[in-house]
């Protein structure tokens, strides 16, 4: 028992005792004495009291930490146990789900409607085991409803947040106002007219659906076994990874598709920095000042960069110091870490024009704001097509997810063009 309710008890047991001694007419010299001693303990414990209540609150900021963050913990040791054999067998033999399976499988289908089997996104990372090229990042997790993105993904490393939604719209309010502020000038003159405060809401919304099909061949099923869980979670994985970047970057805004922010740039206010020429540091120090100055970042080392690996071919072997061998590219990474720079073909378009040129994304997270969010309603609404392959005794399966791109802070990001 805390101390400080041990003395709250005790300061209780004092008011009662006090209650029936104040009420005799004429108390005896013994009960005057015990009602001076209990004014006194009163006294003390008051001051015991505030000095328990102030050790006690570090205690408990640190169990009401534990008490939110306990059922995400939970929730994901249980995800961990999640098996996709399962969920192909039920869907190919009849099988009951059993296990942590089961038991995901129901709460989603509490929270939303699916077709066929619904699947959390966590289920398709690659596990403990199998084999991640190096330098991967960690996903990222800031708060309960921020799931992770997969971890060969490009919009991970550019900063980008997947925000997993049960149902409706996610809408962020941004500050649109323009605050006017000034020195008085004089005793009663005024320090600037009044400006209202305006916010812009930016919103992502479940009208865009990407599927992926595979086909599950009878051998597959009865000769693969286990090694089933892991092959189908590696073709989902890239499937949806691939399809997921190419959106956020390159999705074109009509044909189901959600608009990317490179392709859509312009209808998300980003900055386009014309440079019509060969790919040098100079091209994106021009930019890195423009964030700078705009209050984006303190540091170019904070500034995130998605290029095609032609520039990168292009920096590297262009030379800028013949004496020390210095190339372009050994500018680039002395301010922007090599870490904080991805090397993508499916998230940037190709090259084009005469002379070739593509683009190259800057982004940035000001104040712990993602550059761009990635919303995801539910998990993948997993589908049996029993007649396609019936002859054949195959399996297809379809898996949908229902997601959307939208841009905060159009300051945080800025597109360079024509860079040969």
């Amino acid at each position: 028992m805390l101390e400080s309710v041990k003395i709250q008890r005790r300061q209780s047991e004092i008011r009662q005792a006090l209650a029936a001694l104040v009420g005799k007419e004429k108390p005896s010299e013994d009960e005057t004495r015990s009602m001076s001693d209990l004014d006194k303990e009163y006294q003390t414990n008051e001051t015991r009291l505030r000095g328990a209540l102030i050790a006690e609150d570090q205690e408990r900021r640190q169990a009401g930490a534990e008490l939110e963050t306990r059922s995400d913990r939970e929730y994901a040791d249980l995800i961990g146990k999640f098996e996709l054999r399962q969920v192909a067998l039920a869907l190919d033999e009849g099988r009951a789900l059993d296990g942590a399976t089961a038991e995901i499988v129901q709460e989603m289908r509490s929270k939303g409607g699916y077709r066929g089997i619904p699947i959390p996104l966590q289920a398709l990372e690659q596990r403990a085991g199998e084999t991640v090229a190096s330098g991967t990042p960690d996903p990222i997790r800031t708060m309960p409803i921020i799931d992770r993105l997969f971890p060969e993904s490009v919009a991970a490393r550019m900063g980008g947040q997947l925000v997993n939604i049960d149902a409706g719209q996610v809408e962020w309010p941004v500050v649109t106002s323009s605050v006017s502020a000034g020195w008085q000038a004089t005793e009663t003159g005024s320090v600037g007219a009044a400006a209202a405060f305006a916010t812009t809401d930016k919103a992502l919304a479940p009208e865009q659906t990407y599927g992926v099909q595979m086909k599950i061949t009878r051998k597959a099923l009865k000769q693969s076994g286990a090694a089933l869980e892991q092959a189908v979670r590696r073709d989902m994985n890239s499937a949806i990874s691939a399809g997921l970047d190419a959106a956020a970057f390159l999705g074109t805004g009509s044909s189901g598709q959600p608009l990317g922010v490179v392709v859509g740039a312009s209808t998300y206010g980003i900055t386009e920095q014309a440079v019509n020429a060969g790919a040098s540091w100079s091209a994106f120090r021009t930019a890195v000042t423009a964030f700078l100055v705009a209050n984006a970042v303190s540091s170019p080392s904070m500034v995130k960069a998605l290029i095609r690996p032609e520039v990168w071919d292009d920096l590297d072997g262009t030379i800028f110091d013949s004496g020390s061998g210095l190339t372009e590219w050994d500018r680039l990474v002395s301010h922007i870490p090599a870490s904080n720079i991805a090397m993508s073909s499916n998230a940037l378009a190709a090259q084009a024009g005469s002379p070739l040129s593509s683009k190259v994304l800057l982004t940035t997270s000001a104040g712990g704001v993602a550059p761009f969010f990635i919303g995801v309603w539910g998990g993948i609404d997993l589908i049996r097509d029993p007649y396609s392959d019936a002859a054949s005794g195959g399996l297809r399966l379809t898996g949908l997810v229902t997601a959307d791109v939208t841009v905060a802070r159009p300051a945080q990001l800025r597109v360079l063009t024509g860079v040969q």
